[in-house]
């Protein structure tokens, strides 16, 4: 009896420190809109020539080697050809990043830089380059992000994906949809599964005397469950689920890489770049910085993105979200 009563009274701490907290964010968040009710969620798209950028670094190399007025003529040649160039475009290299998270969360950005290339992109001389770096995560936000790379595919532009450090799982299912995948020699590539897993502490509240009740409607409305008792029929309907998921991972792999044996890659195992170019998961072992400098000099490099602004109410509720980890950090 001893125990149960420290491990309420840990919950009771822990509960009131996030009711507070949470209330106080919810006060803030609801006077916040009161007080300016035509506020919406907006962001800003940034766009930046990577061709000035390299340049810059030609300049600085040449200034040390040759004196900084030969630089300084060279910056102007260069400067006077890409004005020639204003009547005879050169192709241009839409370049975004994707950093991603177990939520998938940049996927709002995504959506919106891939929008404004379709706006004004030209599909027979214009391309994209993503660079991915993602572990994956949920299965709803990582099929979002490939989706929205095939919004780029689907009207004709020509698709690469570089990955210097790592494509697994959802990180993966964006890359296939690539026309080209580059992978870094030691970058991770693959882990192509399902995976699904949570505790159970039906046995803690049942040594206590503890009654758990939970209610449906639907057989399989919740297979498996924190608190209460799994049976065996709820463990093999939640495995048939990820079977079911895993089935779906492959054929959205196979639509867009039918050379793959995916009996042998779909087996939730990873590779180094090298070995994956080898098994047909990547298509070249490169950086992505390699791939960009070959192309500064005939293409225009345009780096996009996309800022989603946060309210003020937003970031309170992140401070307040920190908080509480520390908090119940500190009540362990």
């Amino acid at each position: 009896m001893a125990g149960l009563e420290e491990y309420l009274l840990f919950l009771a701490k822990g509960l009131t420190v996030v009711f507070l907290v949470a209330a106080g964010a919810a006060v803030i968040m609801g006077s916040l809109r009161r007080g300016d009710p035509g506020d919406t969620e907006t962001g800003q798209l940034r766009a930046r020539r990577l061709n000035r950028y390299y340049q810059q670094l030609d300049q600085v190399i040449r200034a040390a080697s040759d004196g900084k007025r030969q630089a300084r003529r060279q910056a102007r040649r260069a400067a006077k050809a890409e004005k020639a160039q204003g009547n005879d475009p050169l192709p241009r290299v839409f370049v975004l990043d994707f950093d991603g998270d177990m939520h998938a969360s940049r996927v709002r950005a995504l959506r919106e830089e891939v929008t404004a290339i379709l706006g004004t992109a030209r599909p027979d001389t214009d391309s994209v380059l993503v660079r991915l770096d993602s572990q994956g995560g949920t299965v709803p936000g990582y099929g979002l992000a490939a989706s929205q790379l095939c919004r780029l595919r689907d009207t004709g532009l020509q698709l690469t994906v570089s990955v210097d450090r790592v494509a697994a799982s959802g990180g993966y299912l964006m890359a296939c949809v690539a026309h080209r995948i580059i992978a870094a020699p030691f970058a991770v590539v693959g882990s192509i599964g399902v995976i699904g897993a949570l505790p159970n502490f039906n046995r803690l509240l049942r040594r206590h005397d503890i009654d758990y009740e939970q209610h449906t409607a639907g057989e399989w409305k919740r297979t498996l469950s924190v608190f209460g008792e799994n049976t065996d029929e709820a463990r093999e309907k939640f495995q048939q689920d990820l079977e079911a998921v895993h089935r779906q991972f492959k054929g959205f792999i196979q639509q867009y890489r039918p050379e793959l044996d995916l009996d042998r890659v779909a087996t939730g195992e990873y590779w180094l770049g090298q070995e994956a170019r080898q098994l047909g998961l990547v298509d070249e072992l490169g950086t992505s910085d390699d791939w960009l400098m070959s192309r500064r000099r005939d293409h225009r490099l345009i780096h996009l993105r996309y800022r989603q602004r946060e309210r003020l109410a937003q970031r309170w509720l992140k401070t307040a979200r920190s908080t509480v980890a520390t908090l119940l950090r500190r009540l362990k």
